[in-house]
């Protein structure tokens, strides 16, 4: 299978730059129809989700699923007949399985009848064929507190050495014992924090044409190497760190850096769960890079949603009405602070200032292909031993593409 993000989406994300709804029902143009949304779980979804709920009539239901176990169960739900949910939302990895299965239709007819207020960049094209809309951006980035800098002396970091020794300093001078916070959680968490890392380096994940891995290598170790270096100035409790728990890190003070999802910004500085002190000066900018002026060390998503395969005409209609006006421009301007929304109108405030400067850094987008999620899973799964001390990183990297051409050749990609 080809895999083609529109060329529009990356440059268009470089240019991005209120009225109040009450909660009550609104008319989205649809008579009749079942609504089912599955999705993750984090405050932009949650926004996307109550918009489409006000749709709900006697006639229209609505419903919502709403689970960071989300990846874990979409193809299962999808394959059910008829779909137990009418739509899954999705970002640049979770949609590849259910495209490799047949699980989502193409919206091509349906953007033609009911899309027109859709923007030519929100369009996911696979092979020529709309299979998602996109209605916001992400990337992991660089939080750092800037009071703490001062104390140290240091600048803000531009590159992981230097973001590696200010946290030492920090470190030695006793104003935090562990300052680093990373999503290294065993599992997709950590298989992503390599992949940001890797992606720095300029390299491939596959061999030119293939989709034998590229790791095991000089990029790798250099890649592996430097991820360990982080770990080593975070909590030993590393390995079961999540969003959740970075964010509750950064809120309670315990953290002088961290790699956060930019989603995770309007949280982190809104006056819930922290104190002034520590949301006056946090600073959100591009992930490090490993020289002043590379490519960040970051890989930049879309989150969007699908139309299931499954589905009687009467409801996949339903639901790509009920999703355009869930991701509408009222939505957006209720909800500015919550995304780097993909929405006409949206322009940034501080709590997207990291995405944007990530991708202005040029950043690659996270690899579309049928087979990075067995590459991702891999890595998840074999690169603890490594950083517990455990291995060698050659034997890690020897490791993941051990059990990814293992998954490739049964799943008939080698």
């Amino acid at each position: 299978m080809k895999v083609k993000l529109i060329s529009t989406f990356a440059a268009g994300l470089v240019t991005l730059f209120s009225h109040t709804l009450s909660a009550e029902q609104i008319d989205c143009g649809v008579d009749v129809g079942n609504v089912s949304i599955l999705s993750n779980d984090f405050p932009a979804l949650h926004a996307v989700a109550a918009m489409a709920e006000r749709c709900a009539t006697d006639r229209v239901v609505v419903t919502k699923n709403q689970s960071k176990d989300h990846r874990d169960i979409q193809s299962a739900a999808l394959k059910a007949k008829p779909s137990k949910y009418s739509t899954a939302i999705v970002s640049t990895s979770s949609i590849v399985p259910l495209l490799n299965e047949g699980l989502i239709q193409p919206l091509d007819a349906l953007v033609a009848k009911h899309g027109q207020s859709l923007q030519p960049t929100q369009l996911i094209k696979i092979d020529g064929s709309v299979m998602a809309v996109a209605f916001m951006a992400n990337s992991q980035h660089l939080f750092y507190r800037k009071d703490m800098l001062e104390k140290v002396g240091a600048q803000p970091p531009k590159t992981y050495d230097e973001l590696i020794a200010t946290a030492k300093k920090i470190q030695k001078d006793g104003l935090m014992k562990y300052p680093i916070a990373l999503n290294t959680k065993t599992g997709w968490n950590l298989g992503e924090e390599f992949i940001n890392v890797f992606s720095a380096t300029g390299a491939g994940f596959f061999k030119p044409g293939s989709a034998i891995p590229n790791l095991n290598n000089a990029e790798g170790i250099k890649a592996l190497n430097t991820l360990k270096a982080l770990t080593e100035l975070s909590n030993p409790d590393f390995l079961t760190f999540d969003s959740n728990s970075t964010q509750a890190l950064w809120e309670e003070g315990k953290v002088a850096f961290a790699l956060m999802w930019g989603s995770r910004g309007t949280a982190i500085l809104d006056d819930e769960g922290s104190t002034p002190e520590i949301v006056g000066s946090t600073v959100l900018t591009n992930t490090p890079a490993f020289t002043a002026d590379g490519t960040p060390g970051a890989t930049l998503w879309w989150d969007g949603w699908t139309i299931a395969s499954n589905l009687s005409e009467q409801d996949a209609e339903a639901t790509f009405k009920v999703m355009v006006q869930a991701i509408s421009p009222d939505m957006m301007k209720d909800n500015a602070q919550k995304a780097v929304w993909l929405i006409e109108g949206y322009e940034p405030d501080a709590s997207a200032m990291g995405v944007i400067s990530t991708v202005q850094q040029q950043a690659n987008p996270y690899p579309m292909l049928p087979y990075m999620g067995l590459l991702h899973s891999a890595l998840g799964a074999e690169l603890p031993d490594f950083l517990l001390g455990n291995e060698s990183a050659a034997q890690a990297l020897k490791d993941v593409e051990d059990a990814y051409m293992t998954s490739a050749r049964e799943q008939g990609f080698l």
